[in-house]
């Protein structure tokens, strides 16, 4: 991967978002680009006395977005706070939380070593990764949806909004999707009973797929060291994060995880309502994933990518509500 200049400006904003914290400007010494976001700009900051912090930034309010990822910085600070109250390791906020379009947080261990861990470890780990989404999953909303918008009473009319604000966008942008924006709409809102079943608003991390979740390596062994990425959260149906935990897949396939989740107190039952919501949100994410990648400018071979791989997997959802 290729190294991204720090600007000038990249560390001004370091300082500046230090200082509102109640710390030293004076004391940072090395401000460094992480890769892997998509929306907000991330830099790690190394201080004098080896601190570390990551600063979050959002792009400037003129750049092209989805509808729901204004004020994600909001969706951050309340996971951060959120997986705090339930004993889930994630960054902490530092500071006051969202000031000036920035958010310090500090810095999780580990990396997102998932495709190196021998099987036996890879087993350990899911079991020990389901136990911590389950307790996330405890934590309740004061309503439902996304928390820097307006919050709902009811599931049905939260992901209502949440979905058509998706299909907007892929009107707005003119997103290559299989079917016509029309005919996806009614393919979902034919299955939106299936929402009534969920009567309290819960943690939802949306975003759980293998690079959100690092891997510590400790003498004791490898140990989950933190859920990052947590501004995509919403409150809603914890169902809805089995997505992201098997994306392209099926966690009903996944055992260790599952076993982990149930310990932990999670539900695991899969009934009929449960199998129709589940798909209703593996098209609600991949719909996302594909109209995406027009604002981010994301490369060609990127978008061949979710062409061949992520909208068969829209289409097989969206059968699945028909069904």
């Amino acid at each position: 991967m290729p190294v991204v200049p720090v600007t000038d400006n990249a560390r001004k904003r370091a300082r500046r978002a230090l200082e509102a914290a109640g710390l030293s400007g004076a004391d940072l010494v090395e401000c460094r680009p992480l890769g892997g976001g998509t929306y907000n700009t991330v830099d790690e900051l190394l201080l004098a006395d080896g601190t570390r912090y990551v600063l979050k930034t959002e792009p400037p309010a003129t750049a092209p977005a989805l509808t729901y990822e204004r004020e994600l910085l909001v969706g951050e600070a309340e996971f951060c706070r959120a997986a705090a109250t339930a004993g889930v390791p994630a960054p902490h906020v530092v500071g006051p939380g969202p000031a000036n379009g920035g958010l310090l947080l500090t810095f999780c261990p580990g990396t997102a070593a998932w495709d190196d861990l021998p099987p036996a470890e890879h087993a350990l780990l899911r079991r020990e990764l389901g136990a911590q989404v389950a307790r996330l999953h405890r934590v309740a909303g004061p309503g439902f949806g996304y928390p820097a918008g307006a919050l709902a009473a009811d599931w049905r009319t939260a992901f209502a909004a949440m979905y058509g604000a998706i299909l907007a966008d892929a009107r707005h942008f003119g997103a290559r999707l299989p079917r016509p924006v029309a005919d996806i709409a009614r393919t979902a809102a034919a299955a939106y009973d299936a929402l009534d079943e969920v009567t309290q608003a819960r943690l939802v991390h949306f975003d759980l797929w293998p690079g959100n979740i690092l891997v510590d390596r400790t003498g004791e062994g490898p140990r989950i060291g933190g859920l990052i990425d947590g501004e995509r959260m919403f409150w809603g149906d914890p169902l809805a994060d089995f997505v992201s935990l098997a994306l392209l897949a099926d966690i009903r396939q996944d055992e260790d995880f599952l076993t982990g989740y149930q310990e932990a107190g999670g539900n695991t039952e899969f009934g009929p309502a449960a199998v129709r919501r589940l798909a209703l949100y593996r098209s609600y994410l991949y719909l996302i994933m594909i109209v995406e990648t027009i604002p981010r400018g994301m490369s060609d071979d990127h978008v061949a990518w979710v062409q061949d791989a992520v909208v068969p997997q829209l289409e097989a959802a969206l059968d699945g509500l028909m069904a």
